[in-house]
């Protein structure tokens, strides 16, 4: 049986439900004078300056950027991108077995589509497979629907049940590619060394130049392919497979080399509101192996 309190507090709640419902009942009446919302919906400009300051807010807070992981452990993450390719990334992944590491692969979807045995071949070696987009274009420069598009298309591909990571292509992000990547259930991974195996430098430099800047939790890019270049010489892999031997030589018994995937289950990532703006020049000088290369002109005005 109820206390006399419990009625007493009961009654009161109903009392303040009663009034809160008024209240609502109330606001819902018709008004002779406009309310602030419907000014502001009347008035266009005013909509679009509200809607670009409310999509900056909540990208600046979902959208953030991985990185690196802040540890004081020994582990890193090896990351390539560009590929699968059929000649460089069985020869990576041997170097890797050799060496016990782990690597995280940011596969292209139309590479990986015309090798779905490679694809696999790197998912039974322990590896992760994560997303870099169909076709390699420069997120901030397309519709978001064709961003939404690149990232389901490959990771249908890549079969991503689980730890559905994106890296932009060129690390080109703005706020709305991050709230596309958001809206399609990816995380964004950037990188904090990048070893600048796109530009012409033979194995021992490229090897050097990481070693310099590893740290613990370091996120290390490198590429196993080059979708797209300026120059048909950098597209060329041997610098970056004898770098990787270099790299997993000189840190043998010091580091362990873990996936992505396996860094951020075991510590804090680090996060970034990590933006960089396409150069439209560069990109329009760009060649590929496998067919035509895009063309931009100037970013969609809403980048929608």
């Amino acid at each position: 049986m109820k206390s006399s309190g419990s009625q007493d507090q009961a009654s009161r709640l109903r009392l303040d439900s009663g009034r809160r419902a008024a209240c609502l009942i109330d606001s819902l009446k018709p008004c002779h004078e406009p309310s602030p919302v419907l000014r502001i919906s009347n008035n266009p400009k005013l909509m679009k300056r509200l809607s670009d300051r409310i999509r900056g807010c909540i990208g600046s807070k979902l959208a953030r950027t991985v990185t690196s992981v802040a540890t004081d452990e020994r582990i890193v993450a090896l990351t390539f991108d560009d590929g699968p390719d059929p000649d460089v990334t069985p020869r990576l992944l041997r170097i890797l077995a050799a060496h016990g590491a782990k690597a995280t692969f940011f596969m292209i979807g139309e590479n990986a589509a015309a090798c779905p045995d490679l694809v696999d071949a790197v998912r039974c070696a322990g590896h992760a497979l994560s997303n870099h987009s169909w076709d390699h274009p420069s997120f901030p420069l397309i519709s978001g629907w064709e961003r939404r598009r690149q990232v389901s298309r490959c990771s249908a591909v890549l079969r991503m049940d689980h730890s559905r990571l994106l890296r932009p292509p060129y690390g080109h992000q703005s706020v709305s590619s991050q709230w596309d990547a958001w809206l399609t259930g990816h995380g964004n991974v950037a990188w904090s060394v990048a070893v600048r195996d796109w530009e012409e430098h033979d194995g021992e430099w490229l090897a050097n130049f990481a070693l310099e800047r590893v740290r613990p939790g370091s996120v290390i890019l490198m590429h196993d392919g080059i979708f797209d270049s300026a120059h048909e010489l950098r597209a060329n892999r041997e610098s970056t497979l004898n770098a990787v031997e270099r790299i997993l030589t000189a840190l043998s018994g010091k580091y362990e080399f873990l996936t992505v995937p396996e860094l951020l289950r075991r510590v804090r990532p680090v996060w970034m509101n990590w933006s960089m703006e396409p150069d439209i020049g560069f990109l329009n000088q760009l060649h590929r192996k496998s067919g035509p290369t895009r063309r931009f002109a100037q970013p969609p005005g809403s980048g929608r």
